[in-house]
C-alpha cells in the first residue's frame, strides 16, 4: 500500500447533500450526549461536565453510568432520551456494531445537523457503516478515536485523532474538554483517516505491552531480578514508558487495576489484523499478540489490564 493512498483525503461523494451543521454560533454551554460510560466514556463525560457543558449519559448497564450524577451528569434510560436536544453525540462503545446499534436505537430523537463524534475504536470496515448511518439521519460525522488510557482520560489529557469538518466550534469544544491535543487527519470523517492512524498507533502500543510481558516472564523463568533489566535500559534508547507502566502492574500483582482492558485489546488487535489483511500486509507480531491475549482471557484475565498478557507465558 502506497503512502499516498493513506495521506490523500477528499470529500466523499454521495447521492445525498452533505448535512448542514446547526447554526455555527454557539453559547459557552453545549448539550452533549455521551453514549457509553466505560473507562474512557465515563472520564470524558466527567470532563465535559467540568468544562461547563450539560451532559446526558447513557450506558447499557445503567449502574456504570450512575456515579456520573455526582458531577452533574444526567443519566438517561435510553439512547433516544440521551440524544434528545443534544448539540453533539459522543459514542464510546465496545466496537462498531455496538455503536451502530445504539445510534439506531437513538433514531427517534436524532436531529439533522447534530454532530456525531464517533470515538469508538470501530475499525475501518465498520466505519463505513457508521458514516452511512450518519448520512441517513443527517448527522455531521466526525471520525474521532482517542489515544490514552484511564489516567490521561480522567485528567482530560487524551490525544484526539479527528477527521471531519475542520473548525467546527461544537466539535472543537468537545475535543478541548476531553483532550490535551487534537490531531486533524482529514476533512471527511467517512474517509476513516483518523481510524487508520489509531490502528497504526495501537499496533505499537500492543507490541510494547506484549514485549514487556514476555521480558518479565523470561526474567522470572531464568531467575533474573527484573530490576536488573530496568537498570540496564534506564535512560537509554531501549527505555520506554510502557516498560515501566505495564511492568509495574505485573510486578506489583495489580493487573486487576484496569487502564486498558485485555479483552478490549484483543478486539483492537483483531481490527488491526483485519485492516492489514485487507491491504496485503502481514503482521506476524500482531498475530502472535492476539494469541497471547486469547490465552490470557481464557485464564480468566479478560477484565484485567492488557498487561495481563504476561500470564500467557505460563501454562497456569
Amino acid at each position: 500500500m502506497q503512502l499516498a493512498r493513506v495521506c490523500k483525503y477528499r470529500w466523499r461523494r454521495t447521492g445525498n447533500p452533505r448535512p448542514r451543521p446547526k447554526e455555527n454560533q454557539m453559547s459557552d454551554q453545549l448539550h452533549v450526549a455521551m453514549l457509553g460510560t466505560g473507562i474512557m466514556g465515563a472520564a470524558m463525560a466527567r470532563n465535559l461536565a467540568r468544562a461547563g457543558h450539560r451532559v446526558t449519559a447513557w450506558n447499557r448497564s445503567r449502574d456504570k453510568a450512575e456515579p456520573l450524577a455526582a458531577v452533574g451528569v444526567r443519566i438517561a434510560g435510553t439512547p433516544a432520551a440521551a440524544v434528545d436536544g443534544a448539540d453533539a453525540i459522543v459514542t464510546m462503545l465496545h466496537d462498531g456494531p455496538a455503536a451502530k446499534d445504539v445510534i439506531a436505537q437513538a433514531a427517534p430523537a436524532l436531529a439533522p445537523g447534530t454532530r456525531w463524534i464517533q470515538s469508538t475504536t470501530a475499525g475501518i470496515a465498520a466505519l463505513a457503516d457508521l458514516a452511512a448511518l450518519a448520512d441517513e439521519y443527517g448527522l455531521v460525522f466526525f471520525d474521532a478515536p482517542v489515544l490514552g488510557t484511564r489516567a490521561p482520560a480522567e485528567a482530560g489529557q487524551l490525544t484526539v485523532l479527528a477527521a471531519g469538518p475542520n473548525g467546527d466550534p461544537v466539535a472543537d469544544a468537545v475535543f478541548d474538554a476531553v483532550g490535551a491535543k487534537t490531531v486533524w487527519t482529514g476533512t471527511e470523517g467517512a474517509d476513516g483517516s483518523a481510524t487508520r492512524l489509531k490502528l497504526v498507533a495501537n499496533s505499537w502500543v500492543l507490541v510494547l505491552t506484549h514485549g514487556i510481558g514476555e521480558v518479565l516472564a523470561l526474567a522470572e523463568g531464568l531467575g533474573v531480578d527484573p530490576q536488573g533489566f530496568y537498570d540496564l535500559i534506564k535512560g537509554g534508547p531501549l527505555d520506554a514508558g510502557y516498560a515501566h507502566a505495564k511492568g509495574a502492574l505485573i510486578l506489583d500483582g495489580t493487573t486487576g487495576q484496569t487502564s486498558f482492558g485485555l479483552d478490549t485489546a484483543l478486539k483492537d488487535t483483531r481490527l488491526i489484523l483485519d485492516a492489514a489483511r485487507a491491504n496485503g500486509v502481514r503482521l506476524d507480531l500482531a498475530e502472535a499478540g492476539a494469541e497471547r491475549f486469547r490465552r490470557a482471557s481464557e485464564q480468566g484475565r479478560g477484565d484485567d489490564d492488557m498487561a495481563a498478557s504476561y500470564f500467557a507465558s505460563f501454562d497456569k
